[in-house]
């Protein structure tokens, strides 16, 4: 891989006064892409979630549901 430098080279950058300077009325030079930047990203999972930490929660809601729905029909009685 090469190394792209993300900054502009004074010398070869149009509207730039001797020592980086803008001068007024000139729009400063955009940053380039950094096609390099941030770490290598080697783990990517193609899925979702997993089947077994799902099927906890949804079993875990599922018994809070029907505590509460318990819990509101003795009351009722």
């Amino acid at each position: 891989m090469s190394h792209i430098s993300p900054d502009p080279e004074p010398e070869r950058t149009p509207g730039l006064e001797p020592g980086g300077g803008v001068p007024p009325g000139e729009t400063p030079p955009a940053e380039s892409s950094m096609p390099e930047a941030g770490p290598r990203e080697t783990h990517n999972p193609p899925k979702g979630w997993a089947r077994t930490p799902l099927t906890l929660i949804i079993v875990l809601v599922v018994l809070i549901a029907a505590f509460f729905l318990a819990y509101a029909i003795v009351l009722m009685v």
